[in-house]
């Protein structure tokens, strides 16, 4: 119900795409934890969250960080198929995919559909 804005298919799939190919450059941060920390840092990336998250309250404070520092974000449906996105067995809430020139163009595209959705009032 709070994901906003949330990801189109299409959207979501490119997301999941870009990714995996961050994960094979280590150029992911992944969990709350480690997203919130290089958010604070001033580091710049695209931020995915997790839709099906419960409670809320583990992670609600992300997408405020994100608006704060003017940083892109989006809400995809399932953190299982996430985490399975970034290479890992367990689901994850939170990942924040940081540029590379490997898979820039990807990225880029990403950036431009993630910053081209309606941000919630």
């Amino acid at each position: 119900p709070i994901a906003q804005p949330l990801a189109s298919r299409k959207l979501t799939r490119k997301l999941y795409k870009c990714i995996r190919k961050a994960t094979k450059h280590k150029q992911i941060r992944r969990g709350v934890k480690e997203v919130q920390k290089f958010i604070n840092k001033g580091e710049k990336g695209i931020t995915v969250l997790a839709g099906d998250t419960l409670p809320i309250d583990v992670y609600c404070h992300i997408p405020i960080m994100c608006e704060d520092k003017s940083l892109p974000y989006a809400y995809v449906p399932s953190k299982s198929d996430l985490g399975a996105a970034a290479g890992s067995k367990r689901p994850t809430c939170v990942i924040m995919i940081k540029p590379h020139e490997e898979y820039q163009e990807a990225y880029d595209e990403c950036l431009e559909e993630v910053s081209s959705l309606p941000l919630p009032l």
